[in-house]
Parts: structure tokens; sequence; C-alpha cells
């Protein structure tokens, strides 16, 4: 099993904080030229990297900005783009140079006033709302690089549908933008940011009211405010911390923000499993801070810095496991959603938990299982052939009480929330009701674990065939399947899943680092996990010939 740094949990020392000016000095430098910047590469969120080590810089964000410019022209995208941004420190200058390609392409922007943060949940609301009553269909941009460390930047973008690009669309823009950057610099177009903010096509707007007062149709806002819960908000620094300040206002809540500050260094955050600041709301080194006052509060919890996550707090358990807060979301809407599509799936992605699947069966509820991303779930989640989605990373998204469109992207807003909705209305809070559905359905035992790998290894991990389990059984039981796509729409899984009737075992490469991420579920207990880890750890090493290194 995972182990963690001696200083998990504990308080940021000096020495753990970025260097604010070299940070943003490197992100501006190119030395050698632009054609001296590291290549631009697409994971599952965008392209994400830090300017200390020449991943994120300027030429590549003005290269990214362009080659969206030229994606919407080809697809006849007319409308404005939503331009967001977190509280990362690197996203505010990218932010500026995205506005400065996006004016001198004539292209119209509409972006936060007042230099306001956009949380990615607000921008893909925005862009859904827009399209409902626009012809000119619009798409956003975020400047994101989600939960990682503060040095770090990133870049997304969201089509018209609002909810993250797919693999066709971020592999144009990835070429495209990796030739703007080397061989055609002389196609980006670009003008000052003052001159560019004081174009009419540059529109600073309230993209946040519109947002907090559509929560009402997706929430049931008035029986939280009757419950008077106390709840607690950790919004780990980052661009919902406004958000909750209003939203408490607009509908009485009794709500207490945790650090309600911006601070680019994040100095308050707790050290994360391996010693970095990383705001993580589903970790519970990242969260100590809220989980040491859990018992304060009726419910509580976090969002990472673009506010597409969650991290659910109770009283009596601590920091829930995301696999187990999305089980408890899934049976609680499933059963208090009358007006939702009859035939509407659940999505998951196919390391979430199989105990949503077993759920899913009981409450006569399709499911929809994908590789991992939240990008296969948008287009669901658009036409309503979804009703709910969700992936163990602590991301999730729902449709509205009337089986509407809310959004396409995960949403973190929502989904604390729906903890203080669960809570008021069954009167029991989200750790109780886990409690329960496993008394009724099984607990399995659930671990991810996130293994250095060499990059040749890595590669090789990405096209693994079924064929190279010399396996015929998994924790003594016999393997039903060796998956290399998904069950639910037969994309590429870019890894392999091995299951059994009790336990299973998937195996994927980091899309952006030299990482093995391993994953493992048992309905037999944690002594057959670790049997099941181990025995994954064996097939790995013997298809890829020592990938450890």
């Amino acid at each position: 099993m995972p182990t963690s740094h001696p200083h998990a949990g504990k308080p940021a020392q000096t020495e753990h904080l970025i260097d604010t000016r070299k940070l943003i000095d490197a992100y501006h430098a190119t030395p050698g030229g632009t054609q001296a910047c590291r290549a631009i590469s697409f994971g599952t969120s965008g392209h994400r990297g830090s300017s200390l080590d020449g991943s994120f810089n300027e030429c590549h964000v003005i290269a990214i900005a362009q080659a969206v410019c030229d994606y919407r022209r080809q697809h006849h995208i007319l409308g404005p783009v939503i331009v967001g941004k977190d509280t990362h420190l690197l996203s505010e200058p990218a932010q500026r140079n995205v506005i400065e390609v996006l004016a001198a392409n004539d292209v119209t922007v509409q972006l936060q006033k007042d230099d306001g943060y956009t949380p990615t949940p607000v921008v893909s609301h925005a862009i859904l709302a827009h399209n409902r009553y626009y012809k000119d269909r619009a798409d956003g941009i975020i400047l994101t690089p989600s939960h990682n460390p503060p040095q770090d930047g990133g870049i997304k973008y969201n089509p018209p549908n609002g909810g993250p690009a797919d693999s066709e669309a971020t592999g144009w823009i990835e070429s495209r933008a990796n030739a703007l950057m080397t061989t055609h610099q002389s196609d980006i177009r670009r003008i000052e940011y003052p001159r560019a903010l004081a174009l009419p096509h540059v529109q600073q707007l309230d993209l946040g009211q519109p947002y907090i007062d559509d929560l009402v149709n997706v929430i049931d806002m008035d029986a939280i405010r009757a419950a008077n819960l106390k709840i607690g908000v950790a919004p780990l620094g980052g661009a919902s911390l406004h958000y909750w300040k209003s939203i408490a206002a607009r509908y009485g809540l009794h709500l207490e923000i945790i650090h309600p500050t911006v601070d680019p260094t994040f100095s308050f955050m707790p050290l994360d499993h391996d010693g970095k600041i990383r705001m993580d709301c589903s970790s519970p080194y990242a969260m100590a801070g809220l989980v040491a006052h859990a018992d304060r509060y009726t419910i509580a919890w976090g969002n990472d810095p673009d506010a597409d996550r969650h991290g659910i707090v109770t009283p009596n358990v601590g920091l829930m496991n995301p696999n187990h807060y999305l089980a408890v979301a899934l049976h609680y809407l499933a059963t208090h959603r009358p007006s939702w599509p009859i035939g509407a799936a659940i999505g998951k992605t196919l390391v979430t938990s199989h105990l949503l699947d077993t759920i899913a069966a009981d409450l006569e509820r399709k499911v929809f299982e994908t590789p991992v991303g939240f990008k296969w779930f948008a287009a669901g989640l658009f036409d309503g052939s979804l009703c709910f989605a969700g992936e163990e990373s602590a991301g999730a998204s729902l449709l509205k009480k009337d089986g509407g469109t809310w959004t396409t992207d995960k949403d973190g807003i929502v989904m604390g929330l729906l903890a203080a909705e669960i809570t008021a209305v069954t009167g029991k809070n989200p750790g109780t009701y886990h409690q329960e559905l496993v008394a009724r359905y099984g607990a399995p035992d659930y671990v991810r674990i996130d293994l250095p790998i060499e990059a040749r290894a890595r590669e090789a991990l990405k096209h693994l065939d079924g064929s190279r389990v010399q396996l015929s059984a998994l924790g003594d039981e016999p393997i039903l399947a060796r998956q290399r796509s998904a069950t639910g729409n037969g994309a590429d899984i870019g890894g392999i899943k091995v299951v059994t009737e009790n336990g299973w075992f998937a195996a994927r490469p980091s899309g952006t680092e030299d990482m093995c991420k391993l994953y493992a579920e048992s309905f037999k207990g944690p002594r057959h996990l670790e049997t099941l880890v181990k025995q994954a750890k064996m097939v790995v090493d013997n298809a890829l010939e020592n990938p450890w290194g």
C-alpha cells in the first residue's frame, strides 16, 4: 500500500513556497527563442506545466490561443470565447496573453469583470447559457492547472457543448500550436493588453451571478436554508472563494469559509502525500486543516483552485473517499429527482468503484463506463442521455432538477451543495448515508497508487495488450475480462483493466508525468486488495520488462 512523506499533512514551511518573481520572470523569458520551448502536450485536462522547467511559458499560451482561433474558424464557431482563470500565479499572465491573441483575431471575448476569477463550472454554465439563446455558438478557454502545485500553470479548451474538449479537438489544437510555436510563428496575431481591453469585442461581465441565481434549479436550496445547517467550506485559496460568499448571502446559508484569502504561494496549505503543496481537495493531507475541525460543522467540503472538484467532510467520517461520496450522490439523486429521464444512464470512468454499478443496477439505471477523463461525459450531459456522471478523482456533474442540462464539465460547487441537500432532506450526512449503503450493497476496499515509471515503459503501458497478462486467476478468482477498451463507448483506455467476480485492477500511464497509475478494488476485504495490488504490479512488471527502472 502507498506510503506518505514524513511531513505530509503538516504546515508548509518557507522552503516549500514558490519564489513568485522568479516564476513570473521565467514565464515571460524564452531562452534561446521560441523554438527552445518544450513541446505542447494535452493531457486529460488541457496542457499543464511550469515556467521553471520551460513547459508552461508565454510561448506556449499564445500558440495555443492562436490555434484555438484557427480551430474556431475551421469549425465555424462565431460566438464569444468565455475566458476564465483560477488563482494560480501563472493564470493571470496567461489570461492576459490569451486575450491579446483573441482580440487580435477579432474574436469576441467575455471575461469576469474587475479582473475576477472564474471557476471551471461557471465557464461551462456560461457557454451553455449563451448557446441556448444565440445562433452564434460560444466556447471557452480556462487558465488553470486544477489542483497542481503553485508553480504550475494550465490552459484548457471547452467547445460549444460546454465540456472538456475531446481528443480530436485537443489533438488538432496541440498539433497546430506546436507548429505555430516553431515553424509558423509569424501566423500568431497579437496586440498589447491595454489596447485589447479597450476594444468593443472584449467584454467584461459578471459571469458569476447568472450561475449563482440558477443554482436553485439544480439544488434544493430552500431545504438547505430551512435546515439551518452549519456549513464549512475550504476553497483552498481558489476561484470559488468569492462565489461562496455570494452564495451564502443569496440563499441565506449559515456558511463559514476556512482561509478566506487568495495567496499565490498557497502558504496556508498543509503538505500533500509527497511533501509538496498541492490543492487537492480529495487528499486527506491537503485537507487536514478542515478535517481537524470537522466536528464544528454539520457538513463541510473543499474545492480545488478552479472548483471543478469536491472533497466532502463529515463529523463522523472526516474526509470521504471520493468513490464513497459518488455512491451516495448516485443513490440519493436516483431516488430524489422524479423528473429526470427514465432512460438516462449513469456515467462513470472504468477506474471508479464498482459499487456504483451495483447501486445503478438495483435502481434500474444503465451504466455508461468510459476511459479516464470527464470529456467522455460532456455529450451525454449535454443531450440528457446521462443524468449523473462522476470519476474517482472527485469530479462530477448532474442534470437540473427538471432534467435539463446544468454543466457539462465537473462542478465542485454543486457537488458540495448537494452534500448539504442530502443532509437537510434525509437527516443523514453523506458519511452516515454511505454506511447504510455498504450495509446493503457490500463494502469494497479501493486504492489508487502512483508509481514512478521509466519513459519507455510509460509509452508501452499505454498499448499493453490483454494477451500479455499471464494469469488465469486474480486473487484466487477466475479472470472474467481483460479490457483494453471501455465497456460504455468502446474507446481505448490507454492501459489495461483485469476483472474478476469480486475484484479488479487497472493500470494506465499518467498523461503528464512518468508515472504508472495503479487502481484496485476488492469486495472481499483489505487482505484480498493487497493480493490484487501485488499481482497487478507483477503483471505490469512482467509485461513491460521491469518498468520501474
